[in-house]
């Protein structure tokens, strides 16, 4: 009698269970994601119908496969190429509408007052999109924390961004830049002009930049730690853009092994890096002038609010940060004043002009207005980062809606840049006049203008980024001059960055 118990028991606890587990099942897959739509629908919002499980993915993958199996004609149109999907989505159901990714509701708003206005949030309604953990491996440094971390990790490396400490690091970036130049001048040495893919070129610069002044080494030495960093980018995306299954992370497939393992090798190798740092600041050998250095007084001075691990993964969205951007900026900038001649040529007479053939120094950079022109025109037409995420950490109402919590928000800034009610008929051409008098002046004095993020959580690193960027091109222009290879197929896409999908091949002439 007491087995027949205990038996019954077990058979009720596990039929339990399993109707607890269905019903969960068909929350999560079917009854929230249908309450979300009417909810947002009931309001007005338009956009596509919740796909069981799967969502608009299918849909959104055969979207990016057609627009990027061909090269597109030589033009700024870029958008229907880059952002296929939110352009078609946006152009069929207006400007604030729903698709999805798997059982997530995507609210796509392409409204500028009201992507401000998310941009602008001070009360952390709307957070980082949460993401597939495996994505976290890349790097969990202050632009994936939330509140009051998000907060405190801000105010503690703000500091190390500050103009005087910039200042301290042209040195490191006038010879990273010097050491381009050298390269370049052996390779048009014999015939005064060869083709050269500058993307990669310039990923190699932007290494060495971030190498030098984050941890006051070369790109030699942090190669490795490069090379890692991207092949998880590689994998890292992979996962961003699967369906998500609870507690795949923990299988040990081939991929996820992998995963893994360049995580441990990448905390190693930045843990030994850091190591030896700490030594040399004993020992008085090092000048506290690079940002690692920096992240260590920050350490000593945050009251246990940062650790060593805190410390690596920092490291790790330095090296992504600090040489994605750049790199990809300087390769449209090279790209784009190939196609324009006489902007390239007016860019060089300034360039000689304030610094003749001497290296810049910061008060030169500083004065190089049309260099900064150029810059933000490139940046308009080819941002690094097309659309902007968010995700509503509870019910909150913006613009007269009322939108649920656990929406994920994608603010496609790339569309905004193309926007012939802010920037004019002429939006599709490269025009730097447009920022002569800084930027609300360019977009007829309303912001929307939005590289680097905007609100409380625009990027720490758009003035470091900046200053590379002017010193790079300022000394290119004062030792070649460069057109586009018959061999360029202009491709852009958007896969970590915005970037040439078939490469950058230029012809290089020296001057």
């Amino acid at each position: 009698m007491g087995n027949f118990s205990i038996i019954n028991t077990l058979v009720v606890s596990a039929a339990s269970l399993l109707l607890y587990s269905v019903l969960r099942i068909i929350y999560a897959v079917w009854w929230r994601p249908r309450s979300l739509e009417k909810c947002l629908r009931q309001q007005g919002i338009k956009g596509t119908s919740y796909k069981l499980f799967y969502g608009d993915t299918k849909e959104r993958d055969r979207a990016f496969d057609e627009a990027w199996s061909k090269p597109m004609a030589l033009n700024h149109h870029i958008v229907p190429r880059v952002e296929p999907f939110i352009y078609q989505k946006v152009q069929n159901y207006g400007k604030i509408c729903i698709s999805w990714k798997g059982t997530r509701p995507n609210l796509i708003v392409a409204d500028r007052e009201l992507m401000k206005l998310v941009l602008m949030d001070k009360n952390s309604e709307f957070v980082k999109q949460p993401q597939n953990p495996l994505v976290y491996l890349l790097q969990q440094g202050v632009e994936t924390l939330t509140g009051e971390k998000w907060a405190r990790r801000r105010r503690l490396i703000t500091p190390a961004f500050h103009l005087d400490k910039l200042k301290e690091m042209i040195p490191a970036f006038a010879t990273s830049c010097s050491n381009l130049i050298d390269r370049w001048a052996k390779l048009v040495s014999h015939k005064g002009s060869c083709e050269l893919d500058v993307a990669p070129e310039f990923h190699n610069l932007a290494g060495d930049v971030i190498a030098r002044t984050a941890f006051g080494s070369s790109y030699e030495e942090g190669k490795k730690i490069f090379q890692l960093q991207k092949e998880q980018i590689d994998l890292v995306l992979e996962a961003f853009h699967s369906i998500y299954i609870p507690g795949f992370r923990f299988i040990p497939t081939e991929k996820n092994r992998r995963r893994y393992r360049i995580n441990r090798e990448v905390k190693k190798l930045l843990r030994d890096v850091i190591h030896k740092k700490e030594q040399a600041i004993q020992n008085g050998e090092s000048s506290n002038d690079d940002l690692l250095s920096l992240l260590l007084l920050c350490k000593e001075q945050s009251e246990n609010d940062m650790s060593i691990e805190d410390v690596i993964e920092e490291c790790k969205l330095f090296y992504i940060a600090g040489q994605e951007t750049t790199a990809n900026w300087l390769t449209w900038t090279l790209i784009i004043l190939s196609m324009n001649p006489n902007w390239q040529d007016k860019a060089r007479e300034e360039v000689v002009q304030i610094c003749g053939k001497r290296i810049p120094i910061f008060e030169n950079i500083n004065n190089l207005k049309f260099i900064s022109m150029v810059l933000h025109e490139v940046l308009r037409l080819y941002p690094p980062f097309t659309v902007l995420t968010r995700h509503t950490s509870k019910k909150t109402t913006i613009g007269g809606m009322s939108i649920p919590a656990q929406v994920d928000i994608q603010l496609p800034t790339l569309l905004l840049h193309h926007e012939a009610e802010y920037w004019g008929d002429d939006v599709e051409e490269f025009r730097p006049e447009r920022f002569a008098e800084g930027v609300s002046k360019a977009s007829k004095d309303q912001i929307a203008f939005y590289p680097f993020g905007w609100g409380p959580r625009f990027c720490l690193g758009q003035n470091f980024a900046m200053i590379e960027a002017k010193m790079a091109l300022a000394m290119i222009l004062q030792h070649f001059w460069f057109e586009l290879s018959s061999s360029y197929a202009h491709s852009p896409h958007h896969v970590f960055t915005l970037q040439p999908q078939h490469g950058a091949p230029i012809i290089l002439h020296r001057i």
